[in-house]
């Protein structure tokens, strides 16, 4: 595991165990459910990065499944800010699985999740820090 550590790139925001409630008629893991896994992980990221502690998904650039999650799979999402402007923040996001059967660790998907910060009325709010071209 230790190889494919270093091609990860983020920090760990998010873990959790592919279940059988998570699949489609075929038994495989929805592209949606690991999706909200990744927006849940971005969003830790993109609050913490908030003045307020708020912030809201904006938009996600395209992304592509490279390999499948399987039930039992052990599900890690690892974020990263990349940049950001006065309330947006655009936060890189990867998914990889681990199987406890066959002890491989592979890389899902990745996207970049854009998040606005926003106060407590729903408005865009700055993000800590100074601004950076977006």
């Amino acid at each position: 595991m230790k190889e494919v550590e270093q091609q990860i790139k983020g920090d760990l925001v998010m873990r959790t165990i592919a279940m059988p409630s998570d699949t489609n008629a075929n038994g495989d893991i929805f592209g949606g459910w690991l999706l909200s896994q990744m927006d849940l992980g971005g969003g830790i990221v993109a609050k913490s990065n908030s003045t307020s502690g708020r912030a809201v998904t904006v938009s996600i650039d395209s992304m592509s499944f490279i390999n499948p999650v399987k039930v039992g799979d052990m599900v890690s999402c690892y974020a990263e800010l990349i940049s950001h402007g006065r309330t947006s923040m655009k936060i890189q996001i990867e998914a990889w699985t681990y199987s406890y059967i066959t002890r491989e660790a592979k890389h899902v998907t990745s996207g970049i999740f854009t998040y606005v910060a926003i106060d407590e009325h729903g408005h865009p709010c700055p993000v800590k820090g100074k601004v950076a071209e977006v």
